[in-house]
């Protein structure tokens, strides 16, 4: 039986029609904050990709694992319209999440 705890699939970018992220966590805030930081991951850091613009829940996690694969075989079009319809402006989801305080003091962790 999987286990019950709390998933997403999330799209991260840099700018309004920039370079698209898909990935998966079990810990959204953390990852967020990973990201913002700089310290995301190499591809991540490279695009400077720190803007949250969709996020998709799931309650165990192969459902979610399963998304993300999905996700990662689309098109750029598909991925850029399911941006648009949940986020047209493209706003970063998670811009009130963190200060620019905390942020700096967690890129010098």
């Amino acid at each position: 039986m999987p286990r019950d705890y709390a998933f997403h699939v999330y799209i991260m970018t840099n700018f309004k029609n920039g370079t698209i992220y898909i990935g998966f966590t079990g810990n959204l805030g953390q990852r967020i904050l990973l990201h913002k930081a700089g310290k995301g991951g190499k591809f991540t850091s490279k695009y400077e990709l720190d803007r949250l613009v969709y996020k998709e829940f799931f309650q165990y996690a192969d459902k979610g694992i399963a998304r993300e694969k999905q996700l990662k075989t689309w098109k750029r079009e598909w991925k850029v319209n399911l941006i648009q319809q949940h986020n047209p402006e493209w706003l970063d989801l998670a811009k009130e999440w963190y200060t620019e305080k905390e942020i700096e003091e967690y890129k010098e962790d």
